[in-house]
């Protein structure tokens, strides 16, 4: 079993979620074999790898968008691959996902956006549910934009809300494809921020796609490296460390090319 790095808020080697020789598959088409990892409760987790090796297929199994042709997924001990209805829609519950384009319904307000899964999942008074949406919002820095339509908003902003969104049914983990897509480096910068505080403020678990070289360094607690040759993991572990440390010339290229395009 993998300890969690040092760095990492978790200080038992009990994951919250479980990846075991997972394969993806389209068709004839293999995008990911053989893929293990765990993820501890409260960690920022990011998956990073360069463009087509699969970081945002990987999310969607592990969110059950996608079904794997073999292998299985772990939320809270739940097979994900293999529950039942009941126990997906607990599942359902407790995590939250905020997609690449924040996926909010353009005709409908804020509100009416958050309250969408307090609707679905829970009955509540119509004072409580307006305070939920309410704290939500302030939680994001949207205080008072609760009969703004997403039209109306910045990017960011819209990323803001969609959080909002995923962490109305109070999850315990979060998930995002990468939420600081279109978004410029000040904007980005403060949504990294905006996770941090939420992590070390309730101790929800996130789990990232990303790109971003101020992200993977600015906010992982761990992360791991996808290859789209091998079709898999080619490195795990605290970014600044493998940066620093890794012998594996695919680590250091995408690291070094990072860097160099963050200097220019």
């Amino acid at each position: 079993m993998t300890i969690p790095n040092p760095g990492s808020p978790s200080l038992t080697p009990d994951p919250i979620i479980r990846v075991e020789c997972l394969k993806a598959s389209f068709g004839t088409d293999t995008i990911l074999e053989d893929v293990s990892f765990e993820i501890f409760r409260g960690e920022i987790f990011i998956i990073l790898g360069g463009s087509g090796c699969g970081k945002s297929t990987l999310l969607k199994h592990m969110i059950g968008l996608h079904e794997p042709a073999s292998g299985k997924v772990f939320i809270n001990g739940i097979d994900i691959t293999s529950a039942e209805d009941k126990e997906m829609m607990r599942l359902r519950r407790e995590t939250g996902v905020l997609f690449q384009s924040s996926a909010l319904f353009g005709s409908m307000t804020l509100y009416e956006n958050i309250a969408l899964p307090l609707q679905e999942f829970i009955h509540l008074p119509q004072g409580v549910m307006d305070l939920i949406i309410k704290m939500k919002l302030g939680m994001v820095g949207l205080e008072g934009y609760e009969n703004h339509l997403p039209s109306e908003l910045s990017g960011g902003m819209k990323k803001r809300a969609g959080i909002a969104r995923a962490m109305a049914l109070d999850p315990t983990v979060l998930f995002f494809d990468e939420p600081s897509a279109g978004l410029d480096p000040v904007t980005s910068a403060e949504l990294d921020m905006l996770i941090k505080n939420i992590n070390k403020g309730i101790g929800t678990t996130m789990v990232i796609v990303t790109h971003e070289l101020e992200s993977i360094f600015g906010i992982a607690h761990r992360i791991i490296m996808l290859d789209k040759t091998k079709k898999g993991i080619i490195a795990e572990g605290n970014p600044l460390d493998l940066k620093e440390h890794s012998a594996d010339p695919r680590v250091k290229a995408f690291f070094n090319r990072h860097v160099a395009d963050h200097k220019k």
